[in-house]
């Protein structure tokens, strides 16, 4: 039997038992207050407190208001004395807004006490992680290129096998993945489906580079193969070929593309009018290794020719006795040339240093340094390279030929060209050192510069008495 308090409180109270009717009004006031007592510690030592707002504010009941009325209810049915429910109030009076509340409290129904409500966020990541890593794994590798040729190929050949073999991927796929991926696209509705949307995003250039790799089929090798091999057939002939066959061939094919595979038909020897040798018959076909095996290497060793060797012999020498022989009669040939060029006798005077010896001049070195070049009418030179020959080559200042204290003759190369001396060559802004007979090369136009060594020997033994002193 359920009372409600009429003095404001808006505590209830409920009954183990019927209450026999002959109890004075005494009583049922003394027994009511000790079960509020009973009923209020029973409840603050088994339900926690909650938190809880003075303001009235209308808003639906929380779940953990709900919660807490099925404690107390069920804290009431375990302990079997009645069990008052707890004011959210302090105070004497109700308002509307709070008797509204009370009222909606317990008219909805309390939910069990063990459903526990999961946020919609674990069921995201919970459906997330039951998704195939392998999926993810394999979209990654294959790209939506590998998946055109992967389809253009089988569609060619109908063999998967000759698809590993003659088709080029982005990267190096074994015959075991090939064929997964297939199976894939065939039976996978999830894959199949990204690829398709990854295949349809492709620009159409690239559409057409991958359909130009595309393999060729048996019936289009077999139309190729029927061109003879002793024929040079050009391209107007595939392009014949090409538009009596026009179902035979792929769309994308050329008569560039078919000349281009005819061409390597014929190389393979694949042709109709080829022939291949045959394999020798038996168990074992002989190959290189084993060939290499049966050669015997003291077959191969060359044996020693007597005769060649005495051959060659006499040959090195005769060949030597003409060498000493033209080394004898080199000073011969010397003196010879020096009688026809004059350097047997240079006839040096005491003021000549040296002479720059031409085919057609001789120039004398007087001064301790004379300037080499062609001469023109603003600049006159100390040796004008134009009387020996064509000097139109040279600068205006090609060189400068000096004399130093120590008895060194120095070539410097101020012009654009550079001058060889024995051969090397002396660039612009460099110098080098000129010896006795040293050939000087300019533009074409050689010299031999010759020095006076009886002056030179004076002027060194001078210079070295003056360092003495």
């Amino acid at each position: 039997m359920k009372s409600t308090d009429s003095d404001g409180s808006g505590i209830s109270l409920s009954a183990g038992s019927a209450m026999p009717q002959s109890r004075s009004e005494d009583e049922d006031l003394t027994g009511a207050k000790d079960l509020k007592r009973t009923a209020a510690q029973a409840f603050i030592g088994g339900v926690p407190k909650r938190r809880s707002s003075s303001r009235s504010i209308k808003r639906k009941k929380f779940d953990d208001e709900l919660v807490e009325s099925s404690l107390a209810k069920s804290s009431s049915r375990a302990k079997g004395p009645p069990v008052a429910e707890p004011a959210r109030y302090s105070g004497s009076e109700l308002s509307s807004s709070e008797k509204k509340k009370i009222s909606k409290a317990s008219s909805t129904p309390t939910p069990p006490l063990a459903t526990v409500s999961i946020p919609p966020s674990l069921t995201k990541r919970v459906k997330k992680s039951k998704q195939p890593l392998q999926v993810t794994k394999d979209l990654g590798r294959w790209k939506p290129t590998d998946d055109l040729l992967l389809i253009n190929a089988v569609l060619q050949t109908t063999d998967l096998v000759a698809v590993h073999l003659g088709v080029k991927f982005s990267c190096r796929f074994t015959l075991r993945e090939i064929q997964e991926r297939w199976y894939a696209l065939l039976y996978d509705p999830v894959i199949s489906k990204l690829a398709w949307q990854a295949m349809r995003q492709l620009h159409p250039e690239a559409i057409a580079a991958i359909q130009s790799k595309a393999l060729f089929s048996r019936a289009e090798e077999a139309l190729l193969a029927k061109i003879g091999s002793t024929s040079q057939p050009k391209t107007d002939v595939f392009q014949e070929l090409l538009n009596k066959h026009p179902g035979v061939f792929y769309p994308s094919r050329t008569a560039k593309s078919l000349q281009i595979h005819w061409q390597l038909l014929k190389q393979y020897y694949l042709l109709d009018d080829q022939t291949v040798q045959p394999l020798p018959k038996g168990d074992q076909v002989l190959n290189f290794s084993d060939a290499e095996q049966l050669v015997d290497d003291s077959k191969l060793k060359d044996t020693r020719d007597e005769v060649l060797e005495h051959e060659l012999m006499i040959a090195d020498r005769h060949q030597k006795r003409e060498i000493r022989q033209l080394e004898q009669e080199l000073p011969r040939w010397q003196v010879l040339v020096d009688s026809i060029t004059g350097m047997n006798s240079p006839d040096f005077d005491n003021q000549t240093l040296a002479a720059l010896r031409g085919r057609m001049v001789r120039y004398l070195m007087r001064s301790r340094e004379i300037t080499l070049g062609r001469a023109t009418k603003d600049r006159q030179i100390d040796v004008d390279l134009s009387l020996e020959g064509p000097a139109w080559k040279i600068s205006r200042r090609q060189g400068i030929i000096k004399l130093k204290n120590n008895g060194d003759f120095f070539i410097a190369n101020e012009g654009r060209r550079p001058i060889y001396v024995d051969g090397r060559p002396v660039l612009t802004g460099n110098k080098w050192k000129l010896n006795n007979n040293s050939v000087v090369e300019i533009a074409g136009l050689r010299f031999v510069f010759l020095i006076n060594q009886d002056l030179i020997s004076l002027i060194k033994a001078e210079a070295a008495k003056i360092t003495q002193q």
